[in-house]
């Protein structure tokens, strides 16, 4: 069994409650972990009790302490993204982070494809301890894309949402269907929106994981996000 969990905003007691609860063989956190303190540290009761994974999301370079908490962490390899990792005997592809217009906002051009690309141009006084701003450490650069071209996967699991979201993109469909996945999970929106309609349209099975929700890979909720039921209906 893999958990797919939804942003946590520095909130884990849920998540450790349901791995004790469900013992799966592995979590997936869908990103905005704003940790609290290092990762392994805040999961430290269930390091050896399930697999931990997750993608980055777009709040988790919002200050020093977000980054240094998960992308200096001991579990820091944990990342999924732009990689296909078998997780419980599923392929599991990931793309963290979201889109920024400064870098690209499909389905305009790229503005930089490349992080060194974005350091050239941006200024040295905008660098961050020496290179690419925190701020777009978090941001979607074509080559982190593009480096899940050509592998297949069973399961994607984004930040940003697919177009069946409509803050959602026709890019992450276009992944998804390039990469042959059944099934995507994504955080984000703080929102959990029946996408079952679309399904067909997209060729895939899309799932939003609300704020603090936990999923299934058959999409049922063990845990309902914080705001799913006010804004299923929107």
């Amino acid at each position: 069994m893999i958990l797919f969990c939804g942003d946590p905003h520095g909130r884990f007691d849920h998540i450790i409650d349901a791995v004790h609860e469900h013992r799966p063989a592995a979590i997936v956190l869908l990103g905005d972990l704003q940790a609290p303190q290092p990762l392994e540290q805040v999961l430290a009761s269930i390091l050896d009790k399930t697999d931990i994974w997750f993608i980055h999301g777009n709040h988790d370079t919002d200050s020093d302490a977000d980054y240094d908490n998960l992308f200096g962490s001991a579990l820091a390899d944990r990342n999924l993204h732009g990689r296909i990792v078998e997780i419980d005997g599923l392929r599991v592809a990931g793309l963290g982070g979201v889109f920024r217009g400064q870098v690209w906002g499909p389905p305009a051009a790229w503005n930089a494809e490349t992080p060194e690309e974005y350091v050239a141009r941006c200024g040295q006084g905008n660098w961050w301890r020496g290179g690419l701003p925190r701020r777009h450490r978090s941001s979607i650069f074509p080559v982190d894309y593009f480096a899940l071209g050509g592998k297949t996967a069973d399961v994607l699991v984004t930040h940003e949402a697919p177009s069946v979201h409509r803050h959602g993109f026709y890019a992450i469909d276009e992944l998804a269907r390039s990469l042959k996945v059944s099934k995507t999970f994504h955080g984000h929106h703080h929102d959990r929106l029946d996408y079952r309609r679309a399904w067909q349209r997209v060729g895939f099975e899309a799932w939003g994981v609300g704020h603090c929700g936990i999923s299934d890979l058959n999409g049922t909720m063990l845990r309902e996000g914080t705001f799913d039921e006010m804004r299923s209906r929107r």
